[in-house]
């Protein structure tokens, strides 16, 4: 897992096209605005959200974001215990995120 600060996970997203960008918040909470294509998979799921997890694709380039970078931080721990080699949490999250951002 690597935490980067919302520069470098951008620019890093940006340049890769083997990259999955993933919003661990709740459907509320992605509903209230997230950043364009992201797929949204609830980390307070728990087992439900470790099942989700195993039909992703474990060569990809995770980029995972919640709120203020807490419980993405989690979800990157977890997806490395997984198998999942590339998992960047955004510093700071969507709260602090200056990219696109839908609603």
């Amino acid at each position: 897992m690597a935490d980067l600060t919302q520069e470098l996970w951008a620019n890093k997203l940006k340049n890769d096209d083997n990259s999955v960008l993933l919003d661990v918040r709740t459907e509320e909470e992605f509903g209230e605005g997230n950043i364009p294509n992201a797929l949204n998979i609830n980390i307070f799921k728990g087992q439900a959200f470790v099942y989700e997890l195993e039909e992703l694709d474990k060569s990809k380039n995770y980029y995972v974001y919640c709120r203020s970078g807490g419980r993405s931080g989690q979800a990157c721990e977890i997806m490395n215990d997984m198998g999942f080699e590339n998992a960047y949490n955004l510093m700071g999250g969507f709260s602090e995120w200056t990219g696109d951002k839908q609603f």
